[in-house]
């Protein structure tokens, strides 16, 4: 596969109506040592991103982080939440589902605070429980219903995000939970390296459609996968995988998507997240 790193980057700024319009990363991937929030914003904006996502709920202090948003101009387009691995919406244990309930409304007002307006969240774990498929779908839908006065109160959508939970597993299911939720502020969190694994991306954008609100972006080797196992398909950078970036812009493009790029891969120091960046420019032009 073509090297994408050694082709001259596009900014942003030079494609407005691009699908992958604004470039953002995860917090968790700065890993430049003895920084402040100022600090890592900053690095961010030098670098050329434009945004980053936060988890929530965390404990980063809240005036810290509006702080570093307004001084450096860069953006904090979503959260993720922090806790729904660890307390799943679709869990036997009800107080475990209302500790996932409970972190959602808080990242939902965390968001607000930060100006973003999506919270990331797993809709259910299937994989390596006791749940079944059918009792997590009705699990999830009714504990999403708990959520929304809370989406509605703070203004901020709820991105349900596609990820190895043995749920909601293909692209027809995803589009049909996201409508059986029957909500305005309830979508989907696409990512497009998950969905390598068991099929296209293109053909989860096109069933989707508007009810995409974000991207995610990783990278995914069939052959590695095949080879090694099925995570170490994710050890291949940016660019250097299967996705198929240009199909997968055109199909963006075709549903009117013009948004938020995240990348969501192993981070490191100011290096690394410049070439993460450079990557991500490229694929975005592709």
């Amino acid at each position: 596969m073509t090297d994408l790193v050694s082709s001259p980057a596009v900014p942003a700024a030079a494609c407005p109506t691009r699908p992958l319009a604004k470039i953002s990363l995860k917090w968790t991937m700065i890993e430049e040592d003895g920084l402040s929030i100022l600090e890592k914003f900053q690095l961010l904006r030098d670098l050329g991103f434009d945004g980053v996502e936060l988890d929530a709920p965390n404990d980063l202090p809240l005036d810290e982080v509006l702080n570093a948003r307004d001084k450096t101009g860069l953006a904090i387009p979503g959260v993720v939440n922090s806790m729904h691995w660890k307390t799943p919406l679709t869990d036997a244990d009800p107080a475990t589902r209302q500790a996932c309930v409970d972190s959602m409304i808080t990242a939902l007002r965390d968001a607000k605070a930060y100006g973003a307006d999506t919270v990331l969240l797993v809709p259910g774990v299937v994989r390596g429980s006791n749940t079944s498929y059918k009792t997590a779908y009705a699990r999830s839908l009714e504990e999403i219903a708990r959520i929304l006065p809370y989406a509605e109160e703070t203004g901020v959508s709820i991105a349900l995000e596609n990820v190895w939970n043995d749920f909601l597993l293909s692209p027809l299911e995803a589009a049909a939970f996201v409508d059986a939720c029957n909500h305005p502020k309830v979508g989907w969190y696409f990512d497009v390296g998950n969905v390598l694994r068991y099929g296209r991306p293109t053909d989860w954008i096109e069933a989707l459609g508007k009810r995409i609100l974000k991207i995610d972006i990783k990278e995914f080797s069939l052959e590695k996968m095949n080879a090694q196992g099925p995570w170490k398909g994710f050890d291949v950078e940016i660019g250097d995988g299967d996705c198929d970036w240009p199909a997968v812009n055109r199909a963006l493009s075709e549903i009117g998507y013009s948004g938020w790029a995240s990348a969501e891969v192993p981070g490191g120091d100011r290096k690394r997240l410049a070439a993460i960046k450079e990557r991500v420019d490229r694929i975005a032009a592709a």
